[in-house]
């Protein structure tokens, strides 16, 4: 704890370390619930691993930007605390796996020396803002996302309208019309546009998501004004915290209130929290994302390319010119997005000469490379081939997206990490041109929950099993049809048919052949699909669902040798609930020391929105107390007011309803700071003398 005090420089950074360490002192000793000390390392990045004792620690990258240093340092803590491997997650951050839980504050220490954060990159936070990779150097954009993807980042991160929400929060930004940040299937997904005036703003989509049910965005606002970008999403955010389901997990995301209210029901509440938002108007700094440094040589030695063909593909597939005159950016295809910490390193060492000194990593878990001269191509193609990450074919049909299925992750239940390379073998092996075809997406999961993104693949698969007799195999549900359309209009795969796991590249090539002989010419994978209908598809795939035609091999999954049993652990997706009375009073009193430090600091929203949670966290302890339970903090202020003031036992100026929201009619002045917390002080205190007599 004293070195994080000495060699830390952010007091904040400094005292969430020390909390944490202290926190799994205290869960060490039996003093934390374990579900409570669950969602409270949930939020500081720390996510249980499949294997027992072993944690897995997710890095947040807000929109993917690591400079050469930070992949380094990140490299050197997976050596001293990880497995020496970088995993690229879908969601632009990097995860490192096998981790004690114990040494997780050190580890934390380490990276925030390079100002590298694990606060809230799990949990039921704002998860990491995501943006095309290529903004700031797309030739399509009208300005560049990225100073608008990190205010949004900074703002929200630690701010008290989203530390305990009912289930994670997920917000993207799309350079273009192109929508590769796939912005309908966010809860707040962002497009630039410029109106008829030259003035900056967005076009939202709102509700979006994938999981076991994928829902599409819909459009709110056809031209957002940039200075309301991060004010709109408070207030979203602010009713979903209020009015959002707690209890259910399957039923706590954006889109069920969305499906419970009504879109233009959860509008209108987040125009009544307009009143109470920190700021009306945001500026964002359009200056606060740096240019990255560009490489120094301007001349390069004379390379000798051994295979023309390769290096002609992945010209043509993984590079490209940017906006800025004379540079082009260049995509790594990171095979399953795993990198060797050793590799990481050489791989610094080749593109330090070459490059700019920022990396952006991609949704399909690759990465991007900028302000590559020309001249310096051949050389940079020749240091990636020794690093074997010079495949072409960059986010084309040979480019499978995948999460980490049964290799790592509590919920898997089939392998798709193996899949994965299996099925790019096939493409490369059997279907060359392909690589080309940068229109279909291969997506794979190991589960139903869509961690790697099949919801939205023209073709997709996710882990599953099947019951043959008395026997159990594994198997891979096949969906087709979804992927992105543009300008924030996508689709969403279509569930056809179910099969054993083994015969995934039976199903690949079954669609491959059957699009190259009839399609029509030009025609999209979209289109053919459409043409065809799914029952078409159902009829070509059934053969391949035949149980009566198993063999020994099919009861062992890919990259296995044992048969196959399911497995599927405890989802750490979003942090459990805990109905203790204790433990949410104690949780009061805690947010209540919360609300008194914002409010020495003069941040008198945040002061508020402290005072609100302890007001909220006593009012669900004493219902839990008469066996009330709401799945939702405007549930939990209604039955107060039924159970208790009501009642007569406990005498409260007016209503509960009338005390707490009082926060979305007042502005976060100090005067109603001081006001608000004065009467979540007296609340709380009422609410333990209530406790000790009905104990």
């Amino acid at each position: 704890m004293q070195s994080f005090r000495t060699e830390l420089e952010n007091p904040i950074v400094e005292q969430d370390i020390i909390d944490l360490e202290k926190k799994i002192r205290a869960f060490r000793d039996g003093k934390i619930h374990d579900e409570k000390f669950r969602s409270l390392r949930l939020a500081r990045g720390v996510y249980g691993q499949r294997q027992p004792g072993v944690q897995m620690v997710r890095i947040k990258l807000p929109f993917g930007k690591v400079t050469f240093q930070q992949l380094l340092k990140i490299a050197d803590v997976s050596d001293e605390y990880a497995s020496r491997n970088l995993h690229l997650t879908t969601r632009q951050d990097i995860q490192i796996h096998y981790v004690s839980l114990d040494r997780t504050p050190q580890l934390w220490a380490e990276l925030e020396r390079d100002d590298i954060t694990l606060r809230e990159a799990c949990g039921n936070t704002v998860r990491n803002v995501t943006a095309s990779p290529t903004a700031g150097i797309d030739p399509l954009e009208p300005f560049d996302v990225s100073p608008y993807a990190y205010a949004t980042f900074e703002y929200f991160l630690r701010n008290p309208i989203c530390q305990d929400m009912g289930r994670k929060f997920k917000i993207s930004f799309s350079s273009s019309d192109d929508d590769t940040a796939f912005s309908y299937i966010h809860d707040i997904g962002a497009i630039p546009k410029v109106n008829e005036k030259g003035e900056r703003g967005f076009k939202i989509l709102l509700g979006g998501g994938l999981g076991a049910q994928p829902l599409l965005a819909s459009l709110v606002e056809e031209f957002l004004p940039e200075d309301q970008l991060i004010p709109y999403i408070e207030s979203i955010i602010r009713v979903f915290d209020r009015y959002g389901e707690r209890n259910n997990r399957n039923k706590a995301r954006l889109k069920y209130l969305i499906q419970k209210l009504g879109l233009d029901e959860v509008i209108r509440l987040a125009k009544i929290e307009h009143t109470a938002n920190k700021v009306k108007s945001y500026i964002v700094n359009r200056n606060t994302v740096e240019a990255p440094v560009l490489p120094q040589a301007t001349t390069y030695p004379e390379v000798v390319i051994t295979n023309q063909l390769r290096y002609e593909q992945w010209l043509a597939t993984n590079v490209f010119e940017q906006k800025q005159e004379g540079f082009y950016g260049v995509y790594i295809k990171v095979p399953v997005g795993d990198i060797a910490s050793d590799t990481a390193r050489k791989l610094v060492a080749v593109l330090t000469p070459l490059v700019a000194d920022e990396i952006r990593i991609t949704q399909n878990q690759g990465l991007l490379l900028k302000y590559v001269r020309k001249e310096a191509l051949p050389a940079l193609y020749n240091g990636l081939t020794e690093l074997d990450l010079s495949a072409p074919g960059f986010d084309s049909l040979a480019d499978v997206t995948t999460c980490p299925g049964t290799d790592t992750c509590n919920l898997g239940i089939s392998n798709s990490m193996t899949l994965s390379k299996v099925l790019e073998d096939v493409i490369y092996n059997e279907y060359e041109d392909f690589i080309y075809n940068r229109e279909i997406k291969i997506k794979i999961s190991g589960c139903m929950n869509s961690c790697g993104q099949h919801g939205l693949a023209h073709i997709g698969f996710h882990g599953s099993s099947l019951k043959a007799g008395t026997r159990v195999l594994p198997s891979v549900q096949v969906l087709l049809g979804g992927g992105t359309v543009g300008d924030g209009v996508g689709r969403a795969a279509e569930k056809v048919i179910k099969v054993p796991a083994k015969r995934a590249t039976h199903v690949l090539r079954a669609v491959l052949n059957d699009y190259k002989a009839n399609s029509i010419q030009d025609e999209t994978f979209h289109n053919y699909y459409d043409r065809q209908g799914k029952d078409y598809f159902y009829q070509l795939l059934k053969p391949l669902a035949n149980l009566e035609t198993l063999t020994e091999d099919e009861f062992v999954d890919w990259g296995h040798q044992e048969t196959f049993a399911t497995a599927i652990g405890v989802g750490e997706c979003a942090s459990v609930i805990i109905d203790l009375v204790a433990t949410l009073l104690y949780e009061s009193e805690e947010k209540m020391g919360w609300a008194n430090g914002a409010y020495e600091k003069g941040a008198w929203a945040d002061a508020i929105y402290h005072s609100y949670n302890v007001m909220i966290s006593s009012a669900k302890a004493l219902l839990l107390d008469k066996g009330v339970s709401s799945s939702t903090q405007a549930g939990i202020i209604k039955e107060f007011d039924a159970h208790y003031v009501s009642t007569g036992e406990i005498s409260l100026d007016g209503t509960f309803n009338d005390l707490v929201l009082q926060i979305n009619k007042n502005e976060p002045s100090h005067e109603f700071a001081t006001k608000y917390k004065a009467a979540a002080e007296d609340f709380l205190a009422a609410s333990k003398v209530k406790r000790e007599t009905l104990a």
